[in-house]
């Protein structure tokens, strides 16, 4: 026959192995979360649309990020910090698609300039056409036809990576122009130790370095490094962000993000009313 004291040692080790269990789940949950901000910017490029999703900026619920993320109304956040940004300028965005990129036409002896016209504030960048001229050629082709214009900036990473994500006009994480660019420049020598460093600018693209597959898939998605971030050299840096740029990513940055976890749709309205790209 059982004793009680023989029962309450089984129930005692019964509940300790549930919690070890929990723990275990846990930690296993913490390191899958881990793993995803470590990672590259990973994009899914769906047949025929270059339509694709970051993986560095994306959980398994970035679905309901973009949900969370769709009103573009000023408003306070869950964490009570107000929405730094005014309203977005009237208009709607474009949704154009190409079947294939431009023909290279970008002058790569010259400066080339970006200007983000934001609900946050101006963000400017300087492109650089010599070191990633396929880039900076389908930002000028994309830009002079509007198609950045009214689109969100529908990701911020606060943790393990520094970013904020844009160039999506679905807004989702899911959008692209319908066609690929080549991977450039990833030899840059300010990309050390695995670092692209605060005040760059680079491209999304679908990369899977375990496989070693995915080269040469960006699209129009990008994303403006805040602060120093650890990277592989695997994304396109094409540009850098202006002292004043640096400023508003700064204040969105401090304004946080919705998902409570460091990776999902900013509190602020980041809104590109116009881009525009010019040649000095």
């Amino acid at each position: 026959m059982v004793s009680s004291d023989q029962r309450r040692r089984e129930l005692a080790r019964k509940k300790f192995l549930r919690q070890q269990e929990r723990r275990e789940a846990a930690r296993r949950k913490r390191r899958r979360r881990a793993a995803i901000v470590a990672s590259a910017v990973v994009v899914v490029v769906a047949a025929g649309a270059g339509a694709f999703a970051s993986g560095a900026f994306e959980s398994d619920d970035a679905k309901s990020d973009s949900a969370a993320g769709a009103s573009t109304q000023p408003s306070a956040s869950a964490s009570g910090k107000s929405d730094p940004c005014a309203k977005p300028a009237a208009g709607k965005v474009q949704n154009l698609t190409y079947k294939k990129e431009p023909a290279l036409s970008v002058d790569t002896s010259a400066d080339y300039t970006m200007k983000l016209a934001t609900t946050c504030g101006d963000i400017g960048l300087d492109l650089s056409a010599k070191k990633a001229p396929h880039t900076v050629n389908s930002f000028d082709f994309l830009a002079g036809k509007g198609y950045f214009d009214h689109t969100k900036c529908h990701r911020l990473t606060t943790s393990g990576i520094y970013v904020l994500q844009c160039g999506d006009p679905k807004g989702t994480g899911a959008g692209g122009p319908g066609y690929t660019i080549p991977d450039e420049n990833l030899k840059d020598k300010k990309l050390k130790g695995n670092v692209y460093p605060a005040g760059t600018v680079a491209m999304a693209n679908q990369y899977d370095a375990s496989a070693k597959k995915g080269r040469h898939t960006g699209g129009s998605q990008f994303f403006l490094v805040y602060q120093d971030s650890r990277l592989p050299p695997d994304y396109t840096p094409f540009g850098t962000i202006s002292d004043s740029g640096m400023k508003v990513l700064k204040k969105i940055a401090n304004a946080g993000e919705n998902s409570g976890n460091g990776d999902g749709a900013p509190n602020a309205t980041v809104v590109i009313n116009k881009a525009t790209v010019t040649k000095s």
